[in-house]
């Protein structure tokens, strides 16, 4: 049998440091395991958050592809009830004095040296024919209005322009019908923004075949 012939209070000292170093080791495993779930799980969220960006992508580009076909789709169907002039006979030059028009709102003719700005602009008052017209050239399809639609038809006119680059809207005095929609050498007429043919005849002439300078700016021109 042995005996620790070593005082008292040095032995209770050597008890505590031994439990001292027990808790101590303890704790760094404790610790580590804590850190090593934290890393884990920080993982876990980053690889989710990761893959939800990734399917929200997919779902996007997806929505876009989708998007696209249906106006691709609209562009080549026939408009019906649409007017159509010939654009070789439609004459471009600049002038500035006023131009008698055979059609109101205008389709295409002689116009103003300054194209109207339309990048989705809705006007509150009527604007210059020779001004528009030029924005026509440029690809734009212009919205008019006889000052007496809705104005749950003026909402929802006025979103889609806003939301359309080459586009505008205008009132327009004494035009034939409710709304009607021009582009450079094309013109419908509906009786409401619901009507689908407004859907198809922005995918068929905003910036389409039609357009005299394809690419021309609708911005740095001028506001009415």
């Amino acid at each position: 049998m042995s005996f620790d012939r070593r005082p008292r209070t040095e032995q209770t000292h050597g008890a505590d440091r031994a439990r001292d170093r027990r808790n101590t080791a303890l704790a760094i495993g404790l610790g580590a395991v804590v850190v090593a779930g934290l890393l884990g799980f920080g993982s876990y969220t980053l690889l989710e958050k990761s893959e939800a960006k990734e399917r929200t992508g997919e779902s996007r580009a997806q929505d876009g592809k989708q998007t696209e076909q249906d106006g691709q789709r609209l562009a080549a169907e026939p408009i019906a009830g649409e007017k159509s002039w010939d654009a070789q006979k439609l004459t471009r030059e600049h002038v500035t004095t006023e131009v008698t028009y055979p059609m109101e709102p205008p389709v295409g003719g002689d116009h103003r040296p300054a194209w109207l700005n339309c990048d989705g602009v809705v006007y509150e008052k009527a604007v210059p024919n020779g001004n528009a017209v030029h924005a026509l050239e440029h690809g734009a399809v212009w919205v008019t209005h006889d000052g007496k639609v809705s104005a749950e038809d003026l909402g929802t006119l006025g979103s889609r322009v806003r939301s359309t680059p080459y586009s505008l809207m205008s009132p327009y005095e004494g035009q034939a019908g409710s709304i009607m929609l021009s582009a450079w050498g094309k013109q419908l007429t509906v009786d409401s923004a619901d009507d689908p043919r407004v859907a198809q005849f922005f995918a068929k002439y905003v910036q389409g075949a039609q357009t005299p300078e394809p690419g021309a700016p609708c911005t740095g021109g001028v506001d009415g």
